[in-house]
């Protein structure tokens, strides 16, 4: 199959969480069959529920900035599928990964298993082929859906990292943060070193029981020393770390980041490097549009916290859409009383919220079919000194950002 049609094929699986099969058979199975990808290479291995991308993107530019040739993979991605899988802080190729995803697919037809590999099994098999195949030394592997069953879960890792654990998909890993910090400690290896970012009790409880007992050497974000913060809307500089990712819940991501890296015995001044699409993105200065993928509750307070911080005093617009099976009411609860206006809408999926049935939520709002109807309309009623904030999906956000990039010419203005 050429580039289109796999990535076709792999949407015809389903959507990556509603269709998700958790189990490690089937990526074990083709995995064997390929001879074994994922032993070619060290492995940074991060879960959590919110941070986890951030912190993987500072892991990777802290490597690759100390000579490391580095493999990257993460999910979801906002425009492309080949966004998933990075070599040296580049996606892959269209042609690698329609050549990845033709040798995984046609290895696990030849193994007959009960079913095909679902979308994220196949792009997980497909990273692991290319990370070998491009020589990869270290790669930083973000956990897909909880941890103790996720396909990534099949690594030898020399190094795991389980970012701050809150309410995400309880459907599929329980509905108390006990159960889901029980899933995220799955990825825990015995005797293998681990970085714990902030916690609450009732995850340290689980994380530190799961660690005592696999005798893993557990360093805490808590220990580290943060001296001389200065923090503005663009980023922060703390103890020597430059950090440049918006948002206060970035500071504890870069430490996060920065512990990793020092028990890997590698500096952390690779991390002001790092860059993360999406996540409290500034793509417009007249006036100010940022990008935010928050779509649960503790990433609405923190972008909520941010807004508040720098953008206080500014009117703020707020494009908003959201997915059905979202905390719609405790996301927009957090998101909308920040926001002067509100415009509503829906991405372009199935599993998208109507924008009516938000309006109702909210009680106000003017609703647009589609996001860059949306945007159009914010930006033709806004004020030069306003900020226009587009949030509530990834799916949201990735249309946003494709827009952006295209009206720009592949730059922001």
């Amino acid at each position: 199959m050429n580039y289109p049609d796999s990535v076709q094929f792999l949407y015809a699986l389903g959507n990556e969480i509603k269709s998700a099969k958790l189990g490690l058979e089937r990526i074990r199975a083709v995995l064997e069959a390929l001879g074994n990808p994922e032993r070619a290479f060290r492995v940074v291995h991060v879960a959590g529920t919110n941070g986890k991308g951030s912190t993987c993107a500072m892991i990777e530019a802290g490597l690759r900035a100390a000579g490391v040739r580095t493999g990257l993979f993460t999910s979801p991605h906002l425009i492309e599928p080949t966004e998933r899988i990075q070599i040296d802080g580049i996606p892959v190729s269209p042609a690698d990964f329609e050549r990845a995803f033709n040798v995984v697919h046609e290895t696990a037809e030849k193994l007959e298993l009960d079913c095909h590999p679902t979308y994220f099994e196949t792009v997980t098999a497909m990273a692991f082929w290319l990370f070998r195949e491009k020589v990869v030394d270290t790669a930083v592997i973000e956990v897909g859906l909880g941890g103790r069953l996720d396909s990534t879960n099949v690594v030898e890792p020399v190094l795991t990292v389980i970012t701050p654990i809150d309410f995400d998909h309880e459907a599929y890993l329980g509905h108390t943060i006990e159960a889901i910090a029980s899933e995220k400690a799955g990825i825990l290896k015995p005797g293998i070193p681990a970085v714990f970012a902030p916690q609450r009790p009732e995850a340290v409880k689980i994380l530190d029981a799961r660690a005592a007992e696999l005798h893993v050497p557990v360093t805490r974000t808590e220990e580290f020393e943060i001296r001389d913060l200065h923090i503005d809307a663009r980023g922060s500089r703390f103890s020597g770390i430059v950090c440049p990712l918006a948002g206060e819940h970035q500071e504890d991501n870069a430490v996060t980041a920065a512990l990793a890296l020092r028990v890997l015995g590698v500096s952390t001044d690779g991390i002001a490097d790092a860059r993360w699409p999406g996540r409290i993105e500034h793509v417009s200065p007249n006036p100010d549009i940022i990008l935010d993928g928050a779509h649960n509750p503790a990433g609405a307070r923190a972008l909520a916290r941010y807004l508040e911080r720098f953008y206080g005093n500014r009117r703020i617009w707020l494009v908003y859409g959201a997915m059905r099976d979202k905390a719609i009411d405790e996301v927009a609860g957090v998101l909308f009383p920040v926001a002067a206006e509100l415009v509503l809408t829906a991405p372009n999926t199935s599993r998208a919220l109507r924008p009516e049935a938000l309006a109702e939520f909210a009680g106000r709002g003017h609703i647009e079919p589609t996001v860059e109807a949306a945007i159009d309309y914010a930006r033709t009623h806004v004020a030069d000194e306003d900020v226009i904030v587009i949030t509530g999906s990834l799916f949201v956000v990735g249309e946003a950002r494709k827009l952006f990039l295209t009206t720009t010419g592949g730059r922001w203005q």
